[in-house]
């Protein structure tokens, strides 16, 4: 066996060992190691990625070479590769980003605790991404709730338990359900590992079981679209990300969310298989729903006053691309939805941490009031959400307008009805995204004549530590990268869907 098979067991396992230790070492050590396995874990999930597009195939690794029922798989491919890299790039850039306000917004003592919640959501995240195994891939969709429960409480007022609370019993709601859907699928197929679920599934005559196939797939949807904030269920993301550090919400938005959605994915495809869910018509509820949040989401958005919570609500909006990708039924469809996973989370993860800087020289606020001319105030911070801005409104050369494009394409390929409703709902998302991203930029670079005489002292003694400056070039440059190098990370997505199923 190739030394590289072991990488992932070597990247979980890695990352729960961090998060026990964190949690005894003080805030500098403990910051020192979670930086390191960040590091390492990017080196092991390159080595994925580069060994499984070498072998052009996929692989399995046994944990302690015992098959099922004793013993339990990981599996991974392109796709695996390619999502673990680019979990592992978007929690190194927004730790490194928000690092000074994870120092100033979390208590002294909890600041440890802090970075033992980063390590464990790795390891979920991972996890998540590698397993062959729905039931071990519940137990760390729970480790997962917890954590990001966690990273929102860490702030330590009510506001941000008054939240956390908020985000889990809805995000247990979900968990719920899916948890009976997993039943359900278990005992129709008697098994766990999702390979094994899949050939049991081929076995069966579909027609005569469409109602608890039906049932197990609306289970499982409505469960993950909960917990992935989905229009209607997204009432506890702007909360959540309103009343967390900066590096929180990012992680939310660009991590958390997404993780979730490739569980579903990999349910889709490698367990229950794609024919199926499109014979049961599940995907044409999610097409309706994934529409819904993309103009929905973007109305909630130009309603606020408060830039970070238009943002959350603009995450509601993106979360419905996504959705409406799955909902259209066809190969280009998920590989449009998968890429705006990237594409949404590259750019959302820059735009909350550059809304850390724009805070510091805004009186410690994100009113669009407060942060007028805050682009000329911090500069690094101005442009980092300007790219964002452009990105998510879908101006060229930058990955929202890749994924844009994608699933005009893959709009046209679904037929006449469904074309229209899309080519509308995106020009219909465009336009509203435009609305409220040019409205918070066009407050940046307001020029203000007259800075009080406090906010003049606090810009004066805040500027961008070098941290903060290396992170933001980099999300400018791994933006760019995904807009200007799409056709790769495409065809690396078209190949990684072969393996996956």
């Amino acid at each position: 066996m190739d030394f590289c098979t072991n990488f992932p067991m070597f990247s979980i396992i890695a990352c729960l060992m961090c998060g026990v230790i964190c949690s005894v070492l003080k805030k500098n050590p403990a910051r020192y190691l979670t930086y390191a396995l960040l590091a390492v874990l990017l080196i092991l999930s390159s080595g994925v990625l580069a060994y499984t597009i070498k072998l052009d195939d996929c692989f399995i690794y046994q944990m302690g070479h015992f098959g099922a029922p004793f013993g339990n798989e990981l599996r991974a491919g392109v796709l695996e590769g390619v999502l673990a890299v680019f979990f592992s790039v978007i929690m190194f850039l927004s730790v490194l980003a928000g690092e000074k306000h994870i120092f100033e917004d979390v208590e002294e003592s909890k600041i440890n605790l802090y970075y033992t919640l980063i390590c464990l959501m790795m390891s979920s995240l991972l996890a998540l991404t590698y397993t062959n195994d729905i039931f071990t891939a519940y137990v760390f969709v729970e480790i997962n709730t917890i954590t990001a429960a966690g990273l929102v409480a860490v702030m330590g007022n009510g506001r941000a338990y008054f939240s956390s609370v908020k985000y889990m019993i809805m995000s247990l709601l979900g968990s719920g359900l899916l948890l009976i859907g997993i039943t359900l699928l278990y005992d129709v197929t008697g098994h766990l590992l999702l390979s094994d679920i899949k050939n049991a599934v081929n076995t069966i005559a579909i027609k005569e079981y469409t109602e608890p196939f039906t049932i197990i797939i609306a289970l499982i949807t409505i469960g993950l679209s909960i917990k992935s904030a989905l229009f209607p269920f997204h009432s506890w993301l702007p909360d959540a990300h309103t009343a967390s550090t900066i590096s929180s919400s990012a992680i939310l938005s660009s991590l958390v969310l997404k993780a979730y959605i490739v569980l579903l994915i990999k349910i889709y495809y490698r367990a229950i298989g794609w024919e199926v869910v499109l014979e049961t018509g599940v995907n044409d509820i999610i097409f309706v729903f994934g529409i819904m949040a993309m103009i929905f989401g973007s109305i909630f958005a130009i309603a606020q006053k408060d830039v970070k919570r238009m943002t959350a609500y603009s995450s509601v909006a993106q979360i419905g691309y996504i959705f409406m990708g799955f909902g259209i039924g066809n190969e280009a469809g998920v590989v449009a939805a998968i890429f705006h996973i990237f594409a949404h989370g590259a750019t959302k993860s820059m735009i909350f941490t550059s809304l850390g800087g724009i805070k510091e020289v805004s009186g410690h606020s994100t009113k669009l009031d407060a942060i007028k001319g805050a682009g000329f105030r911090n500069k690094v911070a101005g442009v980092s959400f300007a790219v964002g801005a452009f990105s998510m409104v879908g101006i060229p050369f930058f990955p929202g307008f890749v994924s844009k494009i994608n699933f005009a394409d893959a709009a046209a390929e679904a037929g006449s009805t469904k074309m229209i409703v899309i080519l509308v709902a995106l020009a219909i998302s465009t336009i509203l995204n435009c609305l409220y991203f040019f409205r918070a930029l066009i407050a940046l670079y307001t020029p203000v004549s007259n800075v009080a005489g406090e906010l003049k002292s606090e810009v004066d003694n805040t500027r961008p530590t070098v941290k903060y400056i290396m992170a933001m070039a980099f999300f400018i440059a791994f933006n760019i990268f995904a807009g200007t190098f799409s056709d790769m990370i495409i065809k690396l997505i078209n190949k990684g869907l072969t393996m996956f199923s």
